[in-house]
């Protein structure tokens, strides 16, 4: 979702294609023989606010931490200062429940593959390109992602490119390091985005609005194609880390928990639920705590 700051009207995404949907790939599905996912569900958190927020020192506060905390600088338009690095240094140094490190992502969006490349490359460059040559992110969110191909799988090659340019800046920088990209359609997401060689990101956001949307209108599936319709995606999803789910307007603790556990059912890897609302529900930190999440989403899986 993009968002500039608290306040500042949204951009919802999630349109939604007529495809029916199925429980598993038919005849003429491409996807790779079946894995086991090996992780359970981890949290990973859009924090679109300001480096010194309150939402930022809840969530760099959380015990166990988050996976991953995506941070916002208007869009990746703003510079990514001193005041960000810091924040993500911080929010770095954190230890998950899975005794990992918290991976910070910074904010690009793309207008559904319509965003002219360079200025992509510049936002990019923005965060992984500092004053100190040093790393303060792990890797890029892109937002308004493409869920459909494409004509000739223009849009799919448009992100593979851009994966492929995120890794080579970040090897530049640093060849021991594990980059992480995601791509954020916001719904499920054309197969061909997962085909082996041709990925586009380590991990897709394929859910992202409200609880009563996950709970009443889910679509069915993280991925689809115009043959199969709508399944889980586990074909496509070895470490367990190919998903995650973003869901807001959650009511009450007891259904925060409900919506992890449907997100772990559903085959997310990562999955975040809160009860702030449109228009920017990712600025405040939940009524429950962060931690109340990392807590219950390490007993899942």
């Amino acid at each position: 979702m993009r968002i500039r700051a608290k306040g500042l009207t949204a951009l919802l995404l999630g349109s939604l294609l007529a495809v029916g949907a199925t429980a598993a790939p038919q005849a003429g599905a491409t996807a790779p023989a079946a894995a086991t996912a090996s992780r359970g569900l981890e949290i990973g958190v859009p924090a679109y606010v300001y480096p010194n927020q309150q939402m930022l020192l809840d969530v760099q506060a959380a015990q166990p931490a988050a996976s991953i905390v995506i941070l916002n600088p208007n869009n990746g338009d703003d510079p990514f200062d001193a005041s960000w690095q810091a924040r993500a240094d911080a929010l770095r140094a954190r230890t998950t429940a899975t005794g990992e490190h918290t991976r910070v992502l910074g904010y690009v969006h793309t207008e559904r593959a319509g965003r002219d490349k360079a200025a992509v490359l510049a936002s990019v460059r923005n965060y992984l390109v500092t004053g100190d040559g040093k790393l303060h992110v792990d890797g890029i969110f892109f937002d308004t992602t493409s869920r459909e191909c494409g004509d000739n799988n223009a849009a799919r090659d448009y992100y593979l490119d851009l994966r492929q340019q995120v890794q080579a800046i970040v090897h530049s920088i640093d060849p021991t390091a594990q980059e992480l990209v995601v791509d954020n359609p916001g719904t499920a997401v054309q197969d061909c985005f997962l085909e082996p060689g041709k990925r586009t990101a380590d991990t897709f956001v394929t859910f992202e609005g409200t609880y009563d949307a996950y709970t009443n209108a889910y679509l069915g599936g993280n991925v689809f194609n115009l043959t199969a319709g709508y399944y889980p995606g586990a074909n496509f999803d070895p470490s367990g880390t190919s998903y995650w789910h973003l869901i807001h307007a959650v009511p009450n603790a007891t259904a925060m928990r409900t919506a992890l556990s449907s997100a772990f059912t559903r085959g997310a890897g990562y999955a975040y639920a809160t009860d702030d609302v449109l228009d920017n529900p990712w600025d405040a930190t939940p009524s429950w705590g962060f931690s109340a999440e990392t807590t219950y989403a390490a007993t899942l899986g």
